[in-house]
């Protein structure tokens, strides 16, 4: 059996360097696990077959995230809204989460990722939520309200510079340019 990048073409190949922060090596590898992906019979035709999330979120570098239900949706191109992805949705995925990408990509799709209502501002509801998905799930791990009310009064105050209640894209920026931690964690490895 030939190689994954007789399945890929040269051309998609060179476009995928050219449009991702992936190198050849690690193009080939992400077609070889999206591949892997589906069933035998439909993996000759990788390029033009969507994954369902389920499948996506098999794997292991997803399973453990706790916002791996909000990465699929905000990288897939679904029109269905299944958040099943296509190959070029997977790449995108990788390459924002590669440590070639630039903190601003990152930081852009890591606020729309925690932008849960999709409002284009990180409200008191959306972190809420992001709180509940980093402390967990089970009722012990969640925080009680008054520990919730402090935390997110903490988060507005030292992230909402114009004091309207919400954090936007440009403060979320700002706040992450100041955690040079956060473009290193921000990542997914092959």
């Amino acid at each position: 059996m030939g190689g994954s990048s007789s399945l890929l073409p040269r051309e998609a190949l060179e476009e995928y360097q050219e449009l991702t922060f992936l190198n050849k090596q690690e193009i080939l590898l992400a077609y070889k696990r999206f591949s892997e992906l589906l069933p035998k019979e439909r993996r000759e035709n990788a390029c033009s077959t969507r994954v369902p999330k389920s499948q996506i979120l098999t794997l292991p570098e997803l399973r453990a995230n706790p916002f791996q239900h909000r990465i699929c949706h905000v990288f897939s191109t679904s029109e269905d809204g299944d958040d099943s992805m296509s190959f070029e949705d997977f790449l995108d995925m990788l390459s924002v989460f590669s440590d070639a990408a630039t903190s601003d990509i990152k930081s852009r799709y890591a606020f729309r990722i925690f932008d849960f209502d999709e409002d284009g501002v990180l409200d008191r509801k959306d972190l809420e939520k992001l709180v509940n998905c980093l402390t967990g799930q089970g009722e012990e791990a969640r925080l009680n309200s008054t520990e919730m009310e402090q935390l997110i009064r903490n988060v507005l105050e030292e992230s909402d510079i114009d004091k309207d209640g919400t954090i936007n894209l440009a403060e979320f920026q700002h706040v992450i340019s100041r955690s040079p931690d956060f473009v290193s964690s921000f990542k997914i490895v092959l």
